[in-house]
């Protein structure tokens, strides 16, 4: 199958792709980088038609929406969260899934099963809400709730959609003390896409099953 992973070049991107492609699957990985292979600027809508013109009419089977930014991480309310971290981080967090799912939405109804995997938080749900990263948490909850409304929208359409949280993970955004490392995320990551199908369309899942509260 084809699969598309937007925010490839490091972290929980990449090693999804790696692991998509060490199953023999066709994998295009997207960065913002301009020296990446396939360069993709989420927040760009010509950086989404020159992507979705690249695939032609091909059949995409897998969109992973993971690319994501965390800008106001350990700010203070005080003198944090600056009016262009809001902007930035809701054009990548939020538009940028969308306009990655509009562009390329021709592509997956090509495809005989086609899914949509959003690559969230458990920082998205009103339930769990310990304060602070407001801009992030705030990005985080937006996109799920995008996620939810796609999901009913494109059921018909026969594409599933599914919103994750890919736990705490060790990576650049996660940091060296976050509960678990990239390889374990993105296996339960991988064994969660899997399961989406159009009768858990729309579910909110941890990276290990565990069922998240809105």
């Amino acid at each position: 199958m084809v699969v598309v992973v937007t925010g490839a070049s490091r972290g929980i991107g990449a090693a999804l792709a790696a692991q998509y492609r060490a199953q023999g699957h066709e994998v295009v990985g997207t960065s913002r980088s301009p020296e990446a292979e396939t360069h993709l600027d989420v927040t760009r809508p010509d950086s989404h038609n020159a992507l979705a013109a690249s695939l032609e009419d091909r059949a995409v089977e897998l969109l992973v929406c993971n690319a994501g930014v965390y800008l106001d991480k350990g700010h203070d309310l005080k003198n944090g969260y600056g009016v262009d971290l809001w902007a930035q981080t809701f054009a990548t967090n939020v538009t940028g899934v969308f306009l990655s799912i509009q562009a390329l939405l021709p592509n997956l109804e090509r495809a005989e099963v086609p899914k949509i995997a959003i690559i969230s938080s458990q920082m998205a749900s009103s339930a769990r809400a310990p304060g602070g990263s407001y801009i992030y948490r705030a990005s985080k909850a937006a996109v799920l709730n995008l996620g939810r409304n796609l999901a009913v929208d494109l059921k018909p359409r026969g594409i599933a959609v599914g919103i994750y949280h890919p736990g705490w993970v060790r990576t650049d955004m996660g940091g060296g003390a976050a509960d678990i490392g990239v390889e374990q995320a993105v296996q339960g990551l991988g064994a969660r896409i899997d399961y989406l199908s159009l009768d858990t369309t729309g579910c909110y899942e941890a990276w290990d099953g565990q069922q998240l509260q809105f």
